[in-house]
């Protein structure tokens, strides 16, 4: 549903847009196959499987346990196939993702559904371009903007999904600031990046001498985490069998270290991020699904950056602006050239783009050469793009290594320091320095 970037006080500002946004109502219905007649109504996000949990329940078993999954949009319903084992057709033609028109059939294994239009139903948009260090305008952030306050001062757990560098690390940090555990700490547990041998050991701590190794009794992240909040990142990563033991941790709100014999209470909010599609994974047998239904409480989308380009523009001068607070605007003909691509990478990618612009003149982001050119070495024969990639990864090195020295090897508070994001910073370290590690 967003995509986020740390902002200053004076980017929030309030916007005269829309207050509201119209989205329409549905009736799935099974049209042919053995549960014909079962019917649901489509206000937020519906699943459709054999699993209890999802929300249309089909005893079909050509349809898999989390077989696909419909969302309401202005004017349609996206339909997306969650890595079904038969596929999702639509008008005879298999889908992963489509947009589906009242009337149309959607076959499922051996089963046709069918929506057909109800109403409407009005969902609130914030007045501001920004929550908390949040920024965008898109309907899409401004929908969630006005949910945020409810999902901060709960307790509940919050799973954000999205692509890599859609900014959910940096959502997950302002809902730790605006709740009633901002006064906590923010713990971090990057499960793609701890090793399998020790990750049981980051997230419930040891005892001295429960392996090779333990040299020393270690806090594990839900007890450094008390009063405040846990945050697994890239939590697809988990390895199976350590699921269930955190499945435990969630429900009995208790944690045994690794060689210990007591249950240590806990205190803690819990908030996870994957890349992934964690109903696709139960699919696969590679995420379980009871700790998909625990997990699942608040389960927020973080949408890609094509998805919501309006949003561009407003994050590139943003970036600028960090770069020469007290300097002009971005070139005209650079924001035209970033509003015009796609954006793999997301944000991560545009801001590295506007650092380029910004820093080289970079002819791929900039048609100008209205800023001054950079000192470098020039090398008979060494054509441009190599010198230029030079350049950058000699800047890049230089400022990482000064930048994480002045946080005595601390990432999370470097990235902080920086207004980077945390995976951004450790992607430039792994860049530069494959033996880097994060402490």
């Amino acid at each position: 549903m967003l995509g986020l970037v740390f902002v200053s006080k004076s980017t929030q500002v309030k916007v005269e847009r829309r207050s509201e946004l119209v989205v329409p109502t549905a009736r799935l219905a099974v049209v042919e196959g053995m549960d014909r007649g079962a019917a649901i109504d489509v206000v937020d996000e519906v699943t459709v499987g054999q699993d209890p949990s999802a929300t249309l329940v089909l005893r079909d078993p050509a349809v898999s346990r989390m077989h696909c999954a419909i969302l309401p949009q202005v004017n349609a319903w996206r339909l997306r196939d969650l890595q079904s084992t038969n596929g999702t057709q639509v008008a005879g033609v298999r889908v992963l993702e489509a947009l589906v028109a009242p009337g149309q059939r959607i076959e499922i294994g051996d089963t046709v559904l069918e929506l057909t239009t109800t109403g409407t139903v009005v969902q609130p948009l914030s007045g501001d371009n920004a929550w908390g260090r949040a920024l965008g305008t898109s309907a899409a952030m401004r929908r969630l903007f006005a949910l945020m306050p409810r999902i901060a001062a709960s307790d509940a757990v919050v799973l954000l999904e999205g692509e890599t560098g859609t900014g959910k690390t940096l959502l997950a940090e302002t809902i730790h600031r605006h709740s009633a555990r901002s006064g906590g700490p923010f713990v971090v547990v990057d499960c793609g990046a701890i090793s399998p041998t020790l990750i049981e050991s980051e997230l419930f701590g040891h005892e001295k001498g429960s392996f090779t190794g333990a040299v020393a009794q270690r806090v594990g992240a839900f007890e450094r985490a008390r009063g405040g909040t846990v945050f697994f990142d890239e939590l697809g990563e988990l390895p199976l069998d350590l699921q269930p033991k955190l499945l435990r941790a969630l429900e009995d709100r208790v944690v045994r270290r690794v060689g210990g014999g007591a249950d240590i209470g806990l205190d803690v909010r819990v908030i996870a991020a994957t890349n992934r599609d964690l109903r696709a994974e139960v699919n696969k047998k590679t995420f379980r699904s009871d700790l998909f239904y625990r997990l699942n409480t608040i389960r927020v989308r973080v949408p890609a950056l094509r998805e919501r380009p309006e949003d561009v523009t407003l994050l590139a001068e943003h970036f600028w602006q960090q770069l020469a607070p007290d300097g002009p605007r971005p070139p005209a003909e650079l924001l035209d050239e970033l509003a015009r691509r796609a954006w793999p990478g997301n944000v991560r990618e545009l801001r590295a783009a506007v650092e380029r612009a910004f820093l080289l003149g970079d002819p791929d982001e900039l048609a100008s050469d209205s800023s001054p050119a950079p000192a470098v070495e020039l090398v008979e024969g060494k054509p441009f793009r190599a010198v230029k990639e030079q350049a950058v990864a000699r800047w890049e090195k230089a400022y990482v290594r000064a930048l994480v020295d002045q946080h005595s090897g601390n990432v999370s508070a470097a990235a902080r320091f920086a207004r980077m994001d945390r995976n951004h910073l450790r992607d430039l370290l792994r860049r530069h320095w494959e033996d880097s590690s994060e402490d």
